[in-house]
């Protein structure tokens, strides 16, 4: 049996440790929890009270005193959701003390940290796990079986288009998101997911990059150039708010109202901020130019204010074009079930060959969070006697720092107008 500690007890947490306590009693064990907020803290053994685990309440500590935790608790891995712009801190002071990781995408945010999280893994030997649910979605891992059965050739190019609409898109502008220097922007914190599956899809790694965006439609100037008026910093308490269809308001979410609201007291995190108030740093509308090292070509577009909630992938090859459709259910983090959190609502793919009529492929499963790939994440991250996996979905520290990288040189390229050569960013070859 395997101990698990974890680190940052926010809105993606739940998602670990409800898993480990209903579905991998026979093969888990938590035994630690750490955050900066102990009301957050409060709130997850609450929730395994109400599960009836064992174990309950489960230790907690700090995150001062993270390594107390580590020597008191001795976990064989430790799981990280925190604040994207710490996932390095304790990565690699968890592999320094002995234990595996497993961490929330995106690995971390930029390429000093990933360097030291790479000098990390080698230094000590341990390993790191990135959970990239997409890849383990049936429909994705489909494609990845198409493409390498050959159904389109030589793949040449590839358009991705992802739509975050205006519940879940919005979501990034209300929480510490909307600030570049926690998560590295939409491109690095979201795009990891969608840079990911093309890495995957395409078994090759991005050479270089060009990037255009900008916040387009969220913030207060774009709102007033529109004619708003009225406007709010945050929800709660505000009367300008309740007419507000992008507010999100707390007190009428049970678990969002226990984890933030009731918790402000601690660290004054604002949970429910205006999309359209002032201090937001990112972009909410991007589009990329990527060129892969097997010679593939990507476009690539991100929107986070879009009437509805999916993504289009397209792929031309040399015997002829596949095409990806999927349209998921809206949902805010914590605002809800766990399980809806991307969960599928139609999907279909379609292989055209040349000079053939164009046939649709079947996809069984798909049941659960983020198109199905959640569940079977869990299984392989939790279960009992895993089976090797034939498709290889297992995402270590090196394919977390591919997919960044595609995010940060975009970042780079946002910048300086310019190309942006991965390798002069960080050499993975070296």
């Amino acid at each position: 049996m395997k101990r698990y500690a974890m680190i940052g007890l926010g809105g993606r947490s739940s998602f670990f440790y409800t898993a480990l306590a209903k579905d991998f009693v026979k093969t888990s064990l938590i035994v630690g929890f750490c955050d900066t907020n102990q009301t957050r803290m409060n709130v997850a053994n609450d929730h395994l009270a109400k599960l009836s685990y064992a174990s309950a309440p489960i230790p907690t500590y700090k995150a001062v005193d993270f390594d107390k935790m580590i020597e008191d608790t001795k976990p064989d891995e430790v799981i990280i959701t925190t604040m994207d712009r710490t996932h390095d801190i304790y990565i690699i002071r968890a592999l320094e003390l002995g234990c595996n990781v497993i961490t929330e995408k995106p690995m971390t945010i930029d390429e000093v940290r990933c360097k030291a999280i790479i000098d990390a893994v080698e230094r000590t030997g341990k390993k790191v796990r990135v959970t990239f649910n997409y890849r383990y979605a049936p429909h994705n891992t489909k494609v990845f079986e198409l493409l390498g059965e050959g159904a389109i050739g030589q793949v040449n190019s590839i358009h991705f288009e992802w739509a975050l609409n205006t519940s879940h898109g919005a979501d990034y502008f209300r929480r510490w998101h909307r600030d570049k220097r926690n998560a590295g922007g939409l491109l690095v914190h979201k795009s990891t997911h969608h840079f990911d599956l093309i890495n995957f899809w395409l078994r090759s790694s991005p050479v270089s990059v060009v990037a255009q965006g900008g916040l387009m439609f969220y913030g207060r100037e774009n709102a007033e150039k529109r004619g708003v008026t009225e406007f709010y910093t945050r929800a709660h308490g505000s009367e300008v708010a309740k007419k507000d269809p992008f507010a999100l308001h707390l007190e009428e979410h049970e678990q969002l109202r226990k984890m933030y609201l009731e918790a402000e007291h601690e660290d004054s995190y604002y949970r429910d901020q205006s999309v359209f108030g002032d201090g937001i740093s990112i972009e909410d509308t991007m589009g990329v130019l990527v060129k892969y090292g097997n010679g593939a070509i990507l476009t690539y577009s991100l929107i986070a204010y879009s009437p509805w909630e999916g993504f289009r992938a397209v792929f031309n090859g040399t015997k002829g074009r596949l095409e990806l459709d999927v349209v998921e259910m809206s949902y805010v983090n914590s605002g809800g079930e766990q399980g809806a959190e991307g969960a599928l609502e139609k999907c279909s793919i379609t292989l055209r060959p040349l000079f053939e009529k164009p046939r649709e492929i079947e996809v069984q499963g798909g049941l659960g969070g983020h198109g199905g790939g959640d569940p079977v994440l869990l299984n392989d991250l939790f279960g009992e006697n895993v089976e090797e996996d034939r498709f290889g979905r297992a995402a270590d520290h090196i394919d977390g720092a591919r997919s960044i990288l595609t995010g940060i040189a975009a970042n780079k390229s946002l910048r300086t107008e310019g190309v942006v050569w991965v390798k002069d960013i960080l050499d993975l070859k070296n």
